[in-house]
């Protein structure tokens, strides 16, 4: 993928600014009509997406829907639903002390917004904030990741049909483009990533005092107490690990296990596994592949010399790793040190409870904490632990609800989007108080001839 010149990329920015300085984004009506029109190209581009997916990452057009399509569908939906009411400056209660001024919330845009997505869910995690940036009235370059060239592609070809480039451009390119964009001053980056990108791109951002929200990732654990429904938590966790092929940055990275259960886990993990994907799991149309060489060499690694339980199968030539148990993994090995990012699970057990909560806090705070157990035994791990957001007795399914904040929390991330959370992500927040002329109280002026009594109300 060719990375775009600086030329280009100021000249998009030039005539971005220039547009959003003509007022139009923040008309509710312009706002409606880009959500609609984005919708319905969602629509008419909804297999050649599918079909780009399935180049780039192996992904059924089930999974490419569900996942990627449907995401980005609801959220327009959502939006379109609620835009007006969001938008409404919000009244907001007065002090005694304020009086008889009043106050209330403009929600306004930032202006020229800048979103940088990952190649895992190239699709959604580029169009998903897209929604809150028009949502919030605010003009957009995109970068993709080219490593999913083929969704790139697609994506380029929708935002050319659909949007002014004054307005919503999308650009390519690798690492050097990327360097380009963070050197230039946007009112607002929204990046996807490693937590390791996103120090540099919180750093080029402080540079214009830019505002950010960080998508990144980490170390999401599962733990599996031993009153659990052992049946379900298998299924459920095999099925978060091996959609995208474990390729997904909410995906539990690790297990840790009562002892006197965690053999009856593997087996049924093992027995979920064959009933969601047969036999032989490479001749499913329904399992992801690894998204390139670099990452198939940097997963295979993992499994050099580890007591696999389950799976280990590997295919170079095809990108595909099986769905891999490791047992009696210590915490210092590889595997527990870095983001797994792949269909890789490794196995640890613990007799109290406390054991797996310190670990958990002994290490950064994750992305995603998953819970299988009593509901009270829940609801004490989960005050004891932090993470970006969580399942209970599951996995995955909270990035499905748009009520929901998502986001991260210290080293998984910063800052929050999904629903109304994507509007707000979008605007600045601007508090406004109004002071009638019909009365001009003397309680603040010099030389406070008042002052005992304001200082009896405040």
């Amino acid at each position: 993928m060719q990375d775009s010149s600086p030329q280009i990329i100021d000249s998009i920015l030039l005539q971005q600014r220039k547009f959003f300085a003509s007022q139009q984004t923040k008309s509710l009506n312009f706002r409606i009509e880009q959500l609609k029109k984005f919708k319905a190209a969602l629509i008419k581009y909804e297999k050649k997406i599918a079909d780009a997916l399935w180049l780039d990452l192996h992904k059924s057009f089930e999974e490419a829907y569900l996942t990627e399509i449907s995401i980005v569908k609801l959220e327009i939906d959502y939006h379109l639903k609620n835009l007006k009411r969001w938008a409404k400056p919000k009244k907001v209660c007065t002090p005694i002390h304020v009086l008889p001024s009043s106050g209330k919330i403009i929600y306004e845009p930032l202006g020229v917004s800048l979103i940088v997505a990952p190649w895992n869910y190239p699709f959604q995690l580029l169009m998903n904030p897209l929604v809150g940036s028009i949502s919030a009235g605010n003009c957009a370059v995109l970068k993709p990741s080219p490593y999913t060239e083929n969704t790139a592609k697609v994506m380029e070809e929708m935002i050319k049909e659909i949007f002014d480039p004054n307005y919503i451009s999308l650009v390519q390119g690798g690492r050097k483009t990327n360097e380009i964009l963070f050197s230039k001053r946007f009112d607002f980056i929204f990046y996807t990533g490693s937590p390791a990108v996103g120090k540099v791109v919180m750093k080029a951002a402080s540079e214009n005092l830019t505002p950010v929200v960080l998508e990144l990732g980490g170390k999401s654990p599962c733990i599996v107490d031993k009153d659990a429904n052992i049946d379900i938590a298998a299924k459920r966790i095999i099925w978060g690990k091996t959609i995208n092929a474990g390729q997904t940055c909410i995906a539990p990275d690790y297990v840790f296990v009562h002892k006197s259960v965690k053999e009856q886990l593997i087996t049924k993990i093992a027995e979920h596994l064959e009933a969601m994907h047969g036999k032989d799991i490479k001749e499913s149309s329904y399992y992801p592949r690894i998204v390139n060489e670099q990452a198939f060499d940097r997963l295979v690694k993992y499994l050099n010399n580890a007591n696999i339980r389950m799976g280990g199968q590997t295919d170079k030539t095809q990108r595909f790793i099986s769905p891999t148990l490791i047992d009696n993994v210590s915490p210092e090995n590889k595997v527990m040190q870095d983001e797994i990012f792949g269909p890789i699970l490794p196995i640890l057990t613990f007799e109290q409870m406390d054991e797996a909560i310190d670990y958990v806090n002994s290490n950064e705070k994750p992305l995603a904490f998953y819970f299988f157990g009593k509901s009270d035994k829940a609801k004490d791990a989960l005050a004891k632990t932090t993470s970006g957001g969580g399942c209970i007795n599951d996995t995955l399914m909270h990035i499905t609800n748009h009520h929901l904040p998502f986001g991260g929390v210290g080293n998984s991330g910063l800052g929050k989007y999904h629903g109304k959370q994507s509007f707000l992500a979008f605007s600045n927040q601007r508090g406004i108080v109004s002071t009638p002329t019909w009365i001009d109280l003397p309680l603040k002026y010099v030389p406070f001839k008042y002052f005992n009594l304001i200082r009896k109300i405040i």
